[in-house]
């Protein structure tokens, strides 16, 4: 569930120990609304929530004196860790009664939460699976549009939806990072617009090559520790 930017040795994302790995450990709550007969595309649901992290990063109340910028602060100064848990019916219903944020995608709902310790899941959340979020995409999705930033995922690691989320999650905020104030406003403003992609391995091997944002998984969950898993393709960062 954790990556890296590049290669600064006390990097939020970095699979080597640091001494972020002495500081209280929050995460970062996502929860995406599977029903029963309706799941969302995995696609739609992988957009989703790497929109839902840039609102959360965006959003008024996680800066300055915000009532979410402490724990918001807290989260980042350790390691950036995000779970994505699924609900239906009324355990969505009860996610929404908490604070956070509902992104909308084509069909896909995701609501993000400010940061929590990672032992301290408020018990609405707490009680949710992270497994079962095994989402497929009905028809191929259509080629991205370039001009707009794209997410690009390793062809050569398979992840759960759930994992793919939260990876997902993490490139967005590695793009989100690396530009300037007046390039976050123009994207924000625009809404996020953003594509999730699997990249092809020639496209990958080049992408991993020229300097672009690219998050490397801690190894907690699924996959080896070190494994490059997304790259940020920001056309501010090109």
């Amino acid at each position: 569930m954790d990556g890296v930017t590049s290669e600064l040795n006390d990097s939020p994302f970095r699979s080597k120990p640091s001494a972020r790995d002495t500081a209280p450990q929050f995460v970062l709550p996502l929860v995406v609304r599977i029903e029963r007969g309706a799941p969302p595309a995995r696609t739609d649901a992988l957009e989703t929530a790497a929109r839902a992290v840039l609102v959360m990063l965006s959003d008024e109340r996680s800066l300055g004196e915000g009532e979410w910028a402490q724990a918001m602060r807290d989260w980042q100064d350790a390691r950036i860790r995000k779970v994505v848990r699924r609900a239906r019916g009324a355990e969505w219903r009860r996610a929404e009664a908490l604070p956070g944020i509902t992104v909308t995608g084509k069909a896909a709902e995701v609501r993000v939460f400010p940061p929590v310790p990672l032992d301290g899941w408020p018990k609405e959340l707490a009680k949710l699976q992270v497994s079962g979020t095994d989402l497929d995409d009905p028809e191929p999705p259509v080629e991205a549009d370039r001009s707009a930033p794209v997410l690009w995922l390793n062809p050569d690691v398979e992840m759960s939806a759930g994992k793919a989320m939260a990876q997902a999650g993490h490139g967005a905020q590695l793009g989100w990072w690396e530009l300037s104030d007046e390039e976050r406003a123009a994207w924000r403003d625009a809404g996020f617009p953003l594509a999730v992609r699997t990249a092809d391995p020639a496209r990958w091997r080049e992408l991993t090559s020229i300097g672009l944002p690219l998050v490397r998984d801690a190894g907690f969950t699924e996959i080896a520790p070190g494994s490059c898993t997304v790259v940020a393709d920001h056309p501010a960062l090109r």
